[in-house]
């Protein structure tokens, strides 16, 4: 109970005052809170505070839920009110006295059944994240009103917990899911049409939200963005996409060359967090875009931070190299072509490590001509038994594509003039331009030069000695003055972990493929899951620094085992009994909660009564109302 108040003109006193009303709320059949007036209590004469006023609604409660305080009551005044009040409600039968008796409170254990079982583990854990991000004040800073907050944190948590369309998460989030119990977002105004509506608007302020983000997640983990990488993914699309400006044909990095492709340009932390993110047409180019990286850059980290860029040989063009010296950003990346000329630097004794794997990696400090550039040359053992397994692949196929156009030369009606035979090893030599140029063919033609009687090949040694002291070796360039090798190395191994954000953005929260028709749709779609990878990204990060390195998937699974389940019986009084509780945690996932630092249940139990109807005899006024006939 507690207490309401209105202004009235108090005619006792001819002035306007406050109007009590004594309250309670409840829940009806259909789960709304509803309020009650309890007792209509008027104008109070005598001084009373809000304490005093609290005291005695909390004092009327416990009497009518026959708990006994452990205190006695000190003030004559609330005791006083509390007997008066307590009479009132009595005298006019207000309450339901027996419904908080003992014996009224037993339920009959052959009607209780059990309803509405939703998952919340894993949505628990998104809501306490998107709160640790402060996102709320973001939105409502740039115009989200409540309830498109509400809908925009079930959309982002959905996301991240069971990525899927948004007819998927509409029904998702009404049948399996306890998400708008968090987030309160009404369950009847859930459906797809609003879920696009809100990532639109979502991705309409991103950078705003990038900016936040950013320094944000900075701030939560004490990051110094010393280090950021940068490296582009690309997803593909199912259907033609014939109107799609974004959608084109590309290098697909998932093999899919049968369908069009956009790309994600990434720029992250060594913490995966996101420093900037653009999306682009299917064939753009890896060395394009460094002006636009840089822009972004700048806003979103300061001008006066200048990070290390670290990057894949792909993207080092000379030209990109340059814009970012002229910006003052230094860089670290692979050498796009292996150096030549290049001599040991003999102030620098070459180390030997071992990788996790067990295999041994030598860097070498060189120098070559007149580079400014710090150059460093990796001789990998792993990676030299990767490109020699690689190498002898394709000698073994070329060498299979040069025997079927000699096996030609000797069938009847085969491939045997001279400019024909050569078109064949030209397109040989195309598919294989690494092994290609070591091997040494001969053509034996007829007197008149004009078809091939024979054909023979063998591989040149020298060449092939070269091409095998080359292998597992790379070379790595950065416009730092670098004192340590060893430095340089882990430097350039934090680029892995743009890797497992590409795999958990693709893999965990499944940008691939895209459904969408509108570019402005896809856009929005992939914004999207970049918002639940903050999500997902900042949950992790609290884990591993407590030494727990559990994927994202197995998180949700875990997660899915604590549920909310409404239990429904039936008192003496036949009274409907409905209580709305969580589970307990499993072992597991209290571990999860235990490290996030949260509450191992959302709620504890939600309490709803459902009194029996009684039927009453209309007045005789509505039956006037009704035509006859």
């Amino acid at each position: 109970m507690y207490f309401k108040t209105s202004g009235r003109i108090n005619l006792a006193t001819q002035q306007y005052d406050s109007y009590y009303r004594l309250v309670e709320s409840y829940r009806n059949a259909e789960g709304r809170v509803c309020h009650r007036t309890i007792l209509n209590v008027g104008f109070l004469n005598a001084e009373l505070s809000i304490d005093q006023l609290n005291l005695i609604s909390r004092t009327l409660t416990d009497k009518y839920q026959h708990k006994v305080s452990l205190f006695p009551m000190n003030d004559p005044l609330v005791a006083h009110w509390v007997e008066d009040l307590w009479a009132r409600i009595v005298a006019d039968n207000r309450l339901d006295l027996t419904l908080y008796d003992p014996k009224s409170r037993m339920i009959d254990a052959d009607t209780l059944t059990h309803r509405n079982v939703r998952e919340i583990g894993a949505e628990w854990i998104c809501y306490n994240a998107w709160h640790q991000l402060g996102l709320n004040e973001v939105l409502t800073a740039n115009g989200f009103n409540e309830m498109e907050i509400q809908l925009a944190q079930s959309q982002v948590i959905s996301r991240a917990v069971y990525p899927a369309s948004e007819l998927a998460t509409a029904r998702w989030s009404l049948e399996n899911s306890a998400v708008m119990a968090l987030t309160g977002y009404d369950p009847e105004k859930m459906n797809k049409d609003r879920l696009y509506k809100s990532a639109l608007k979502l991705h309409s302020i991103k950078e705003k939200l990038d900016v936040h983000l950013s320094a944000r997640t900075n701030e939560l983990f004490d990051i110094q963005d010393k280090i950021i990488l940068y490296d582009l993914t690309n997803t593909y699309f199912e259907g033609e996409k014939r109107s799609s400006k974004l959608a084109k044909f590309g290098r697909s990095k998932e093999k899919r060359s049968d369908c069009k492709i956009l790309v994600l340009a990434l720029v992250i932390n060594i913490y995966g967090f996101i420093k900037h993110s653009s999306v682009h047409e299917g064939n753009f180019s890896d060395c394009k875009g460094m002006d636009e990286v840089i822009g972004s850059l700048n806003k979103v980290m300061g001008g006066d931070k200048k990070p290390v860029v670290v990057m894949d040989a792909g993207i080092a063009t000379k030209e990109n190299l340059q814009a970012l010296r002229d910006k003052g950003y230094h860089y670290l990346c692979v050498s796009r072509v292996k150096l030549k000329n290049y001599i040991a630097d003999t102030g620098r004794t070459p180390i030997l490590l071992k990788t996790k794997s067990g295999k041994n990696v030598t860097l070498t400090k060189v120098v070559k001509g007149e580079d400014t550039d710090y150059c460093m040359m990796i001789q990998s053992e792993m990676k030299a038994i990767k490109e020699r397994g690689m190498k002898t692949q394709f000698e073994q196929r070329f060498e299979e594509e040069l025997t079927k156009i000699k096996a030609s030369l000797t069938k009847k009606g085969g491939v045997k003039q001279v400019d024909k035979v050569n078109q064949r090893i030209g397109r040989a030599k195309q598919k294989y331009p690494s092994v290609q140029g070591k091997y040494i063919i001969t053509l034996q033609q007829n007197a008149r030069n004009t078809l091939v009687e024979d054909m023979n090949w063998h591989i040149d040694v020298s060449k092939n000695t070269a091409a095998s002291e080359g292998l597992g070796r790379y070379f790595l360039r950065t416009s730092m003055d670098m004192k340590d090798e060893t430095l340089v190395w882990d430097v350039y191994n934090t680029i892995r972990e743009i890797e497992n954000t590409f795999r958990a953005l693709k893999t965990d929260l499944d940008l691939r493929p895209i459904y969408h028709k509108k570019d402005d749709s896809t856009v929005a779609h992939l914004y999207l899951g970049l918002l639940a990878y903050w999500l997902v990204n900042t949950i992790r990060c609290q884990l591993k620094a407590k030494g727990i390195n559990t994927c994202w998937k197995e998180i949700v699974r875990i997660g899915s085992t604590q549920k909310v389940i409404t239990t429904v019986g039936y008192n003496k009084a036949e009274q409907e009994i409905s209580v709305k509780k969580c589970s307990l945690p499993e072992q597991k996932l209290k571990q999860l909660f235990d490290t996030l630092g949260i509450k191992q249940r959302p709620f504890t139990k939600i309490k709803s009564v459902v009194h029996k109807q009684k039927l009453r005899k209309p007045d005789s006024i509505v039956y006037a109302r009704i035509p006859s006939g």
